[in-house]
């Protein structure tokens, strides 16, 4: 049977850690600050900003919540993107994805300073990290590192498959993964043979978005498995995007779903802001 990876408990380890950190700053009177932006009200983007609220209400962080509506101008975002960038008691921007149509990610994205994007999605920080610079990394793929690390699991030579191309997970991990010294290969929707592919995997990290996508047949025994997506089926059931219960019995180690990938993310956010806060000095 494998191990189960408990991302719940990693992750509550990663907040303690980042809450003791945070009181040192505090007792030398530096508060550590994110600033959230939401657009609209989304039910799930909604969910996910409070989330937030409470990790840094844990780890002892200021937050500062700007809830626009729906019709906000681009105009005034980047307006409001700007006024952070200039504030110095702000150490952290973070946009809440997706935004109404209306506005361009892309636009937004760029107008955070490179220094305050927690998020880890400007240009500026995704060429660092491809290079090896020093830069905020896309919270998912951090958060992985941390859990493979955390359990004992050795990356450094191992074959890493990585399925999903994005910019948010699959490019941001591949980059990880070669930075630890895994033999990286990235699988999309125009791989031929892929469960050839798959099945060379000493490490399996899967974000597609199709649920239960990943079955036995893809999965070489003994694996470490690590499933990035989530999805809610008919009676509000959630599942990632691996047929866990047929693959659990013959993988070395998995994630879960709901408990695995997903409460890193936002342990990585706070791990994020606060070395933000330490390069302001």
């Amino acid at each position: 049977m494998a191990i189960r990876i408990d991302g719940k408990l990693i992750s509550a380890q990663i907040k303690d850690e980042i809450k003791e950190e945070t009181a040192r700053l505090k007792e030398k009177g530096r508060e550590v600050t994110l600033a959230v932006i939401q657009v609209g009200e989304d039910p799930a983007s909604s969910v996910y900003v409070g989330n937030k609220k409470k990790a840094c209400e844990y780890v002892g962080f200021r937050s500062l919540a700007y809830e626009l509506p729906e019709e906000t101008k681009e105009v005034e975002l980047l307006e409001l993107i700007q006024k952070l960038n200039e504030s110095s008691d702000v150490d952290g921007i973070l946009v809440q994805l997706p935004l109404p149509k209306h506005l361009n990610e892309d636009t937004v994205i760029a107008t955070i300073a490179p220094e305050k994007d927690v998020d880890g999605f400007h240009a500026v920080n995704t060429g660092n990290l491809w290079i090896g610079k020093e830069c905020f990394v896309s919270c998912t793929p951090a958060g992985i590192i941390e859990l493979l690390k955390r359990t004992g699991i050795t990356i450094e030579g191992k074959e890493c498959v990585i399925v999903g191309r994005s910019n948010i997970v699959g490019k941001p991990m591949a980059a990880l993964m070669l930075k630890e010294n895994a033999t990286v290969t990235v699988c999309h929707s125009r791989t031929q043979s892929l469960k050839d592919v798959t099945k060379r995997a000493d490490i399996l990290i899967v974000a597609i978005g199709k649920p239960h996508f990943i079955t036995k047949e893809y999965v070489k025994e003994g694996a470490t498995v690590i499933d990035v997506g989530i999805h809610r089926l008919e009676g509000k059931k959630l599942c990632g995007d691996v047929a866990f219960d047929e693959v659990e019995p013959i993988a070395g180690a998995i994630t879960p779903v709901p408990g695995g990938v997903g409460p890193m993310t936002i342990a990585m956010l706070m791990n994020n802001c606060l070395e933000a806060a330490k390069r302001k000095g």
